[in-house]
């Protein structure tokens, strides 16, 4: 097959989209993710007896509950959207191409 001459291959390939906004998205869903793991570690504290992390907010065991599942649902979201930042940075950039012009792999 002659490849003529004005073919570039770089233009089958789509251009690589800048992925600032997905690492500063998975830096902010790490810092979300330590908050979350911080306020469960200060619920679970002032639920022992240890003296309460955040003043008179957790003193008591009702405030201290709900200072812990606060803590687990910000922990839960910053990991949920972490892995989504990353599955999206690690996606393959695909040609495009029709499928049926590519070579055949048998």
């Amino acid at each position: 097959m002659k490849i003529s001459d004005g073919f570039d291959a770089r233009r089958l390939r789509p251009k690589s989209p800048r992925n600032w906004r997905l690492r500063l998205g998975a830096a902010f869903s790490a810092l979300l993710a330590t908050c979350g793991i911080l306020l469960a570690m200060a619920g679970v504290a002032s639920l022992l007896g240890r003296i309460p992390a955040l003043g008179e907010v957790n003193a008591r065991p009702l405030g201290s509950t709900i200072i812990l599942l606060l803590g687990l649902v910000v922990l839960y979201i910053g990991i949920r959207l972490w892995r989504r930042c990353r599955r999206r940075m690690r996606q393959p950039l695909a040609l495009n191409m029709a499928p049926h012009l590519m070579k055949k792999h048998d």
